[in-house]
């Protein structure tokens, strides 16, 4: 075969599934762009707001579940929305989540319970769990090999931006229009995403037979990850033995066997298990499931740290994140842009996660006298890592599986990453209470603390109260019975370091496992096949014209 057939038969590879005139894909990509970041900003809006919706709604026991309902529906939901985009096309799926989005987030705003609002944020992650791995896969459809890095990258800033700017919304519009407007705003953004996506996105009809529904494989998926996803949940706040915890996992595991001997037998999985059986996507999910355990101890115990030991607000907390996530958004699109120009990610995934290990080592160092400065160059550096991980993943999977798997693959990456995070928040919780209680003695004792103070602590359980926020030492005194806050008083303030220091030494030990699992990550990824995509250029130009020429008639 000659170089010129060559290059000519690569090229007519390295075309989209679907093509569409450029100015029509960047309207696309614009809106789904738009979809992704209300379901990102979801997350972390809400934040700043619930301490109030808390106050108008009472059910302070439901507090967590404000985020957990969201997190569960969203997280188990993906999958399904992958394979049935599939089945049935990007658009009519694509519109479904939205719409749910929507319903949920008008719910959401009239609720008058908390247990009302806790349901409502559940229909709203019902609905954000078609945005993520949709919109991928809608990248995929639109985008050839080759110029998908350009595109997968901005997911990452996406996230990114909704993590920063997420908690000043939430407080800006709770203290201005009200709290229930932080879920309305969501209506008429949504409605234009909707439009905009049943205008230009084109509908796909899948030739053949009538496609079927895995009805008892969702059944079965959805029945194994909700023990699970509550078991790791509570995992937080009991030991593994625990029924709600390892009993709720177990069950899962249990159910979930079930679901594999059913998807082995299955017409059209809902997770198809012969995707398994391609390396490039079970080293990316692996590789993703491990990374998150890091990043993800890092956004949750960092914030407490500035908030604990800093004496910083909850907002400005958020504010102090920006290293970390000014260095996911530089390098998630740097990253896709490097891959797109040299269509190489092996050596490019590898040294991202080498950097995310290393980032985490120096995160290990944190203590209650470090340095804000040089706390936020470890938090870049972290960021600079995690931006690729975010982006390139999706095009080694999205650019290694059938054009019929591109919307299951997807969302199985996306999948593995959520639950790879709370797999993670469930470990590293573990071990930040296991410092924690060994090292406040010692700190105790060093602070200068007598052993008998020590002791009249540890009995009352007082020093819960310096780990919370505000003024730690009128706080330790408040939770004190009568008879031992005279002794405790005049070492107030050497109890309050000593405590600062035990709570720094205990986040920074939850680094600890990150770097391990983000070491096997970069381990795995050795054993991808470099397959760079083929130069969009190569396409001849005379077939390309009249390719967008038809579509843009069709249009």
């Amino acid at each position: 075969m000659s170089h010129a057939t060559t290059q000519t038969w690569a090229g007519l590879a390295d075309k989209p599934p679907i093509e569409l005139p450029h100015p029509v894909r960047m309207r696309v990509l614009g809106a789904v762009m738009v979809g992704v970041f209300l379901g990102a900003l979801d997350q972390t809006v809400v934040g700043t707001a619930l301490p109030r919706i808390i106050t108008d709604l009472g059910g302070n026991g439901l507090y967590t579940w404000a985020f957990t309902a969201y997190l569960l529906t969203s997280t188990i939901s993906g999958p399904i929305y992958g394979k049935l985009s599939d089945l049935f096309g990007r658009r009519p799926v694509l519109m479904f989540g939205i719409s749910v989005f929507m319903v949920g987030s008008l719910l959401a705003g009239l609720s008058n319970e908390m247990w009302q609002l806790v349901a409502a944020r559940g229909v709203q992650g019902l609905g954000a769990g078609a945005l993520f791995p949709v919109a991928m896969a809608v990248i995929a459809d639109l985008f050839a090999p080759s110029e998908r890095g350009r595109y997968q990258g901005l997911f990452g800033a996406v996230f990114g931006l909704s993590s920063l700017i997420g908690p000043a919304i939430g407080g800006l519009v709770t203290d201005t229009v009200g709290w229930p407007f932080v879920f309305f705003v969501n209506i008429p953004i949504g409605i234009a995403v909707l439009l905009t996506v049943r205008r230009y996105l084109p509908a796909y009809h899948p030739a053949g037979a009538r496609p079927r529904i895995d009805y008892l494989g969702a059944a079965l998926f959805t029945g194994a990850l909700v023990p699970i996803l509550v078991g790791l949940t509570n995992k937080q706040s009991a030991d593994w033995v625990d029924p709600t915890v390892g009993g709720l996992i177990l069950l899962g595991l249990v159910i979930l066997a079930g679901f594999v001997f059913v998807e082995s037998r299955a017409a059209e999985p809902i997770v198809p298990l012969g995707l398994f059986r391609n390396r490039a996507f079970t080293v990316s999910v692996a590789s993703v499931f491990l990374a998150a355990f890091g990043f993800l101890a890092v956004v949750v115990f960092l914030p407490r740290w500035f908030q604990v030991v800093g004496g910083a607000s909850a907002t400005i907390s958020g504010y102090q994140m920006l290293p970390l996530l000014g260095g996911v958004i530089v390098s998630a699109i740097a990253a896709g842009q490097v891959v797109a120009r040299t269509g190489r990610y092996r050596l490019l995934i590898f040294s991202a996660l080498v950097l995310v290990a290393a980032g985490l080592a120096m995160l290990t160092q944190l203590r209650a006298d470090t340095p804000l400065p040089l706390l936020y160059a470890w938090m870049f550096v972290m960021g600079l890592g995690m931006g690729p991980v975010f982006s390139v993943f999706a095009l080694v999977v999205q650019n290694s599986v059938p054009v019929t798997q591109i919307g299951a693959a997807s969302s199985n990456l996306s999948f593995f990453q959520q639950v790879g995070g709370t797999v993670g928040l469930a470990i590293t919780g573990t071990v930040f209470a296991s410092t924690m209680g060994r090292e406040v003695p010692g700190a105790l004792s060093t602070a200068g603390v007598p052993p008998g103070v020590g002791s009249a602590l540890a009995q009352s359980g007082a020093t819960q109260a310096l780990t919370g926020v505000g003024d730690a030492g009128a706080a330790l005194l408040a939770s004190l019975p009568a008879d031992v806050r005279g002794l405790v008083e005049p070492y107030v303030p050497a109890i309050v370091d000593a405590i600062h220091s035990a709570l720094s030494i205990a986040i920074a030990s939850t680094f600890v496992v990150g770097i391990g699992s983000t070491a096997i990550a970069a381990c795995l990824v050795l054993l991808f096949r470099d397959a760079p995509a083929v130069a969009a250029e190569h396409v001849p130009e005379p077939e390309r014209r009249a390719a967008n020429d038809r579509e843009g008639a069709a249009a």
